[in-house]
């Protein structure tokens, strides 16, 4: 059997299909996520252990197969003939080989073309400060950082570096440097290569995920001292993110890094991809501005305020989860019955939809 030949129709079949990602396990057919949804390939024969092994074989190279074995789990970014990337993890379950590969689209959409509000671009507009963008797992937190990087590459000159595990989208440079750097690859962690920007002279700096104190640490530091960074969390809320951040750190160092915070946070977004009515998926996402209100909320640790100071917000351009979702609603891009799923507070939705 030719398992270059198969692995490659598995990734056209993907890419045709408007799949986000493909899914390779022993017992079963491939299957796709589309829209959200799992849709096996019933016309495709059942994966074997062999057929597992072999297929994750034609994708990594020798140094990779040797960290998988040693390692029993691996991610990289793999580069389909130009057209197109996928984000792979290689892992062990069960004594068998599966696969899991994340479609990423070779074109970097906008903001508008992403259906994200527009006010977003503020961000892109700053020279200084702290960025978050959260959310579940798999809920387009990479696909908009990728649109924020890029405004900023089209509109100004500045030098930005990216560090990520793996690289994802390829920016190609406009008015901007980018450097984009791969954990393993080009350097050894997030934290040593964030210990690094600071002699590498950037403007920007994009972290693909803070995932302990040190890079947490680093990241905030920046930010104080004149750098535009961004990052993502896996968090549900902008006031789950600061407790979050706040919490990886012993207690005795938690008031200073609400001072921290306090000083250099621009904002948050928090998203989810929900189904629409006309098929894909939309996103929806809280914002949080940080005023001068904010600030003085984070500092004092009464972040349970701050879904008040959103709901309240609206002039400055902040907007609730559920206000997002109501827009939506409103606009029938999205039904009632998804909107409630995606609700954190589906009783106060159904308040507001009332006539």
């Amino acid at each position: 059997m030719n398992y270059i030949a198969q692995f490659k129709d598995l990734l056209e079949s993907t890419i045709k299909q408007g799949a986000s990602d493909l899914h390779l396990s022993v017992g079963h057919p491939p299957v796709l996520r589309i829209a959200g949804r799992l849709v096996p390939l019933l016309k495709r024969k059942t994966i074997s252990a062999r057929d597992s092994r072999e297929l994750a074989a034609v994708l990594m190279t020798e140094p990779q197969s040797k960290k998988f074995l040693q390692e029993k789990e691996i991610d990289f970014s793999y580069n389909f003939e130009e057209r197109a990337r996928f984000r792979v993890n290689i892992f062990f379950q069960k004594g068998v080989v599966s696969l899991a590969l994340r479609f990423i689209p070779k074109k970097i959409r906008t903001i508008k073309e992403l259906n994200l509000p527009l006010v977003l671009r503020q961000f892109t507009e700053a020279t200084h400060g702290f960025v978050l963008i959260t959310g579940p797992s798999s809920q387009g937190k990479s696909t908009t950082l990728a649109a924020l990087i890029d405004e900023i590459n089209h509109t100004r000159a500045e030098h930005i570096i990216t560090i990520e595990d793996p690289i994802e989208y390829v920016f190609k440079d406009e008015r901007s440097i980018i450097d984009q750097r791969e954990v393993s690859q080009d350097t050894l962690s997030f934290a040593r290569a964030l210990k690094s920007t600071f002699r590498q002279d950037p403007d920007v700096i994009m972290v693909g995920e803070m995932r302990d104190l040190e890079s947490i640490s680093i990241a905030i530091t920046a930010a104080e001292t004149g750098h535009l960074v961004f990052a993502t969390l896996h968090t549900n809320s902008a006031a789950q993110s600061i407790h979050r951040i706040v919490d990886i750190f012993p207690a005795n160092q938690q008031s200073q890094i609400r001072a921290q915070l306090s000083g250099s946070l621009l904002g948050i977004v928090s998203q989810r991809l929900v189904p629409r009515i006309k098929g894909g998926l939309i996103p929806v996402c809280e914002i949080l501005f940080v005023t001068s209100a904010v600030s003085n909320l984070i500092r004092e640790n009464k972040i349970h305020e701050l879904p008040l100071v959103i709901e309240t917000g609206a002039g400055k351009g902040m907007i609730s989860l559920n206000r997002s979702l109501l827009e939506l609603i409103k606009q029938r891009e999205i039904s009632l019955e998804n909107a409630l799923a995606y609700s954190s507070d589906s009783k106060e939705l159904k308040r507001f939809v009332r006539p």
